[in-house]
């Protein structure tokens, strides 16, 4: 039987806890409007992780949590100084740069 897409092999440990630096330096540098240092952890198929668009000037990124397995990071935290939670889901290249990232915001309704 044929998968249609099948599931990448799961990386090494190696592989995953750079991507986990690389995710790290990502908010260093937005956080200090390093646009070339952030571009320089994209994988090269990845058009720009969407990241770079979710940082109004003058916001800091503070970081409560990291999880990471295989090919996703994810990153709790807060914007400061509004304090509006945010969860970032990252997704690894093969070599651990950074291929996209999708952001949720906390329903502050709640």
């Amino acid at each position: 039987m044929d998968v249609p897409h099948p599931c990448p092999p799961t990386p090494s440990r190696v592989v995953t806890e750079s991507g986990v630096d690389h995710v790290r330096l990502a908010y260093e540098y937005l956080d200090a409007g390093d646009v070339d240092g952030y571009g320089s952890l994209l994988d090269t198929d990845a058009l720009g992780t969407g990241l770079e668009r979710c940082r109004p000037p003058g916001i800091r990124h503070l970081i409560t949590r990291i999880v990471a397995d295989g090919y996703c990071v994810v990153v709790m935290g807060r914007l400061a100084p509004q304090h509006r939670e945010f969860v970032d889901v990252f997704t690894l290249s093969a070599e651990g740069m950074l291929r996209s990232c999708r952001r949720y915001y906390a329903d502050t309704q709640a």
